[in-house]
């Protein structure tokens, strides 16, 4: 009996060191906070979410930076034909079903609320995992358009909504304070 009991705690060790020496191998991960700016101005947009769901991953709008250009537009997604349609744009999964593949992530896809369209997605993210190129297409992966991204450091999380920490990161709700983003600063720097 205690030879079986080590072999099984053997195997268990062995087992837990294989997927974490595979997890340090495939590199960074996507998980975590990203922000997209806008190349005209250089101002922020918007920032992702991204979170691990049974083995997929999905990036949801956490934080919204209304330009001066989208005026009176509503913060619903009155565009989309899915199930997100007239659901709000703070939360919503705008990415979803992604599977990684070491630095790559294939095989899901990116709505864009202006318009309701969904195109097939792949993202990749960097060596240093501080940017995330994510391509939207149709068809064909060439016949797409590129974004950067950029990782925002752990403490940005403080300034997330409530609603959306309690919905995708239960856990942190209770470890740390989370501001309205009415007594947040804009400017994840500061």
């Amino acid at each position: 009996m205690a030879t079986l009991l080590k072999w099984l705690l053997i195997t268990g060790l062995v087992s837990v060191l294989a997927t974490v020496q595979s997890a340090a191998a495939q590199g960074p991960s996507v998980v975590g906070l990203w922000q997209k700016i806008d190349e005209q101005t250089g101002k922020t947009i918007v920032w992702f979410l991204f979170v691990e769901r049974g083995g997929a991953y999905e990036g949801v709008a956490a934080k919204l930076f209304p330009r001066p250009s989208d005026g009176s537009r509503s913060t619903i997604c009155s565009h989309c034909r899915d199930d997100r349609k007239n659901a709000s744009l703070l939360g919503l999964p705008i990415i979803r079903n992604m599977r990684r593949n070491g630095l790559r992530y294939e095989g899901g896809n990116i709505l864009d609320p202006r318009d309701g369209n969904i195109y097939s997605a792949v993202m990749t993210i960097g060596q240093d995992g501080q940017t995330l190129t994510v391509r939207g297409y149709l068809g064909f992966e060439l016949l797409g358009r590129n974004d950067i991204w950029y990782r925002l450091p752990d403490s940005a999380f403080k300034q997330l909504d409530p609603v959306v920490v309690a919905k995708y990161l239960p856990g942190l709700a209770s470890v740390s304070p989370v501001r309205h983003p009415q007594d947040s600063p804009s400017d994840p720097t500061r």
